[in-house]
């Protein structure tokens, strides 16, 4: 597998700017397009957009794998069963703020790795916290693949891996 570009072992190319066809070039579009592709997945349950940003960022099917919140294995999806079941699992949150950062991106042609850390924080209704704490937090990472299709580069799969969790018990909520 290709190291990270950027790394102390793979210096980042200079790209020529004015050349679009530069190697280079295509190496930091790439690598810009996979990086939006974060912030446009988080903007699906942030912004509550179920409906225009999935097929912007999610091949048809793609793989989901949330196994470390709770134990349900990897499945692969269409993006009208994803978006369902991701309208019916955000929609009862008052708000949600997805933090995606501290991007590695490996890329080997029209496939690519990407690595990122997450801080995703949802809040409760008031009623369903019930003067307890109104915030469920996970902090992890995701290890997601894309691939580069004709509307350009699409997670295939995507993995999170919760490292730390607080107020869990404010996901099986009713109403959460």
């Amino acid at each position: 597998m290709p190291e990270p570009i950027g790394t102390a072992h793979q210096p980042r190319p200079t790209p020529d700017t004015d050349n679009p066809r530069d190697p280079a070039m295509t190496l930091e579009t790439d690598r810009a397009d996979i990086i939006e592709l974060f912030g446009r997945y988080a903007d699906i349950a942030d912004t509550k957009n179920f409906s225009e940003l999935p097929p912007l960022v999610h091949t048809d099917p793609f793989t989901m794998d949330v196994e470390s919140l709770g134990g349900m294995p990897p499945l692969q999806a269409s993006l009208a069963d994803y978006a369902h079941a991701l309208s019916s699992s955000f929609e009862p949150f008052v708000a949600t703020h997805h933090a995606i950062t501290g991007h590695v991106i490996t890329i080997d042609g029209d496939h690519a790795t990407a690595r990122a850390h997450v801080r995703a924080e949802h809040w409760v209704p008031d009623d369903v916290a019930a003067g307890g704490p109104n915030r469920w937090l996970v902090v992890g990472f995701y290890d997601n693949e894309a691939v580069r299709t004709a509307r350009g580069w699409r997670f295939s799969k995507v993995k999170l891996t919760a490292a730390y969790q607080e107020n869990a018990h404010l996901l099986a909520s009713p109403g959460a």
